[in-house]
């Protein structure tokens, strides 16, 4: 199975003591973000967990504990956008972030490594021609240390409208000129370009839109082939293995204008003041009343059948 990190909340960047708490531990306890009673307990163990997944816009903090997480296989998926304080006001300098990117792909190995440029928008400061200048820029400078990177064009989400009222959906036209400009200078770099839940009509310049994070895309980065069973999308259309996150939401202190996790500032510093590094949840401890089930856990790697001869 896979337990998932970076749906909810950027666990490296602001929860990585309480992370490796989890680890050292063995489990962790998730409560269901719509239904608060409910809670899964997930054993963190090798044995049943086939990849740890990573979503974040700052994996500095957990560089210093790849040693002791590389008896887990790994997946990184690290955000990198051209956008400034205006719109990431706690997202730390972009030259910070890529050098904790390349240092992660010297400790793992660039296959494991996927950059994300998302969301893209337009607006009179981020135009078309800003975004192919810094994509251009950031495929430079991260070349070598990636093969993948993964565009999705801005959602409006009802909590991104209300927090980026000016945010505006890109339209067709613009999404293929943007995506065939991406798929011609990725592949420069030595980069695919992969679509997270777009259009179809993406493939027509040269962008993969089967998705972000496939069983296809986990087996060939590991190299490893997985029997993963049915699961229940998270988006219609949506192929991706993102179920088993044990974030939560309005948690992440970034503050993006665009995100779609967070209600607002003063949800998550309240939720962050009931954060304890100690606790197996993430925000608070256990409460009464609460329904705890056990994750069924199995792993998803096909074993090879192997013949031994007794002489």
């Amino acid at each position: 199975m896979i337990i998932n990190s970076g749906q909810r909340t950027d666990i490296p960047a602001f929860y990585s003591e309480w992370f490796m708490n989890r680890i050292r531990e063995g489990f962790v306890m998730v409560r269901n973000p719509y239904y608060a009673e409910q809670v899964t307990r997930y054993r963190l163990d090798s044995d049943v967990v086939d990849v740890l997944v990573f979503g974040t816009k700052n994996p500095q903090p957990l560089l210093a504990h790849i040693p002791e997480l590389k008896k887990f296989r790994q997946l990184w998926h690290v955000t990198i956008t051209p956008y400034g304080k205006d719109i990431e006001p706690g997202v730390p300098d972009k030259h910070d972030v890529i050098a904790s990117f390349r240092s992660l792909a010297e400790m793992l190995g660039p296959e494991v490594m996927f950059w994300r440029y998302d969301p893209v928008f337009l607006t009179a400061k981020y135009t078309a021609e800003y975004h192919i200048h810094a994509f251009e820029t950031m495929c430079r400078l991260l070349s070598g240390a990636t093969h993948h990177v993964i565009i999705s064009y801005l959602d409006l989400y009802e909590k991104t409208k209300r927090n980026f009222p000016e945010g505006r959906e890109v339209s067709p036209a613009d999404q293929l000129t943007l995506g065939r400009a991406f798929a011609k200078i990725a592949a420069a770099y030595g980069m695919s370009v992969h679509a997270c839940c777009e259009s179809p009509a993406l493939q027509s310049v040269g962008i993969d839109t089967d998705g972000c994070m496939t069983a296809e895309l986990v087996s060939s980065a590991l190299d490893l082939p997985l029997n993963v069973p049915p699961h229940t999308p998270a988006r219609p259309a949506c192929r991706c293995l993102l179920n088993n996150d044990i974030g939560a939401y309005n948690t992440c202190r970034h503050f993006c204008r665009y995100c779609y996790a967070n209600y607002d500032r003063a949800t998550v510093l309240r939720n962050a003041a009931d954060h304890d590094p100690q606790s197996p949840f993430l925000i608070g401890h256990a409460r009464p009343g609460d329904i705890v089930r056990e994750a069924t856990q199995v792993s998803w790697l096909r074993q090879s059948e192997q013949l031994t001869l007794e002489i």
